[in-house]
């Protein structure tokens, strides 16, 4: 079961960083969420494993939503743990999805594709992010994901900046859900 102090203190002591940074976003902040000193911890990663398949057990991206997604993925390399821990604990729970992985760059070699996994076109799947800013790392894996045929259903988050993502999912049409915000650490958004 997932337990969410627990991931809040988990990412406090190992993953949040106050300073001057630079964000894959170009975007300048005061603090750094590094998700893969969560993502890639033993104890981080079944949280994060849990609390993923909880949203959609609880029938994310939609109320209505009767099964669970064909897969899970995202872009690599920081979506890489987060598929691993869902897709392992949908093994451990009986509940099996299976992930997959975009590449920045096609593969160049084989079948020179950007996505690997056993997904096939039509294939329901929901992205998977650590740190959503203004979307556009998940955005592009949605468009690479759909333009290998499958069908993205949504976006799920260990955090979200509150910086724009879930708005740029929103007007693309896309649901999105984070397990945590920036609130949850006492950090408000920009402009509010």
């Amino acid at each position: 079961m997932y337990d969410k102090q627990a991931l809040i203190d988990l990412v406090r002591q190992k993953a949040l960083k106050f300073g001057e940074f630079t964000l894959a976003s170009g975007k300048k902040a005061t603090y750094y969420l590094d998700g893969k000193q969560v993502t890639l911890d033993p104890i981080g990663a079944r949280l994060v494993g849990e609390g993923l398949l909880d949203l959609l057990a609880a029938g994310f991206p939609a109320a209505t939503a009767k099964t669970l997604p064909a897969a899970v993925g995202g872009m690599s390399i920081g979506a890489d743990p987060i598929t691993a821990a869902v897709v392992t604990m949908s093994g451990v729970r009986g509940t099996p999805i299976a992930g997959f992985m975009v590449r920045k760059e096609s593969k160049g070699h084989g079948t020179n594709q950007y996505l690997e996994g056993p997904v096939k076109p039509g294939d329901t799947a929901v992205i998977v992010e650590d740190v959503v800013t203004t979307g556009g790392s998940s955005l592009k894996a949605i468009q690479r994901a759909e333009a290998f045929g499958l069908k993205i259903e949504g976006v799920l988050a260990i955090i979200d900046r509150m910086e724009g993502g879930a708005q740029a999912f929103a007007r693309q049409g896309y649901p999105f859900a984070s397990l945590l915000s920036i609130r949850d650490f006492g950090i408000e958004p920009p402009g509010s």
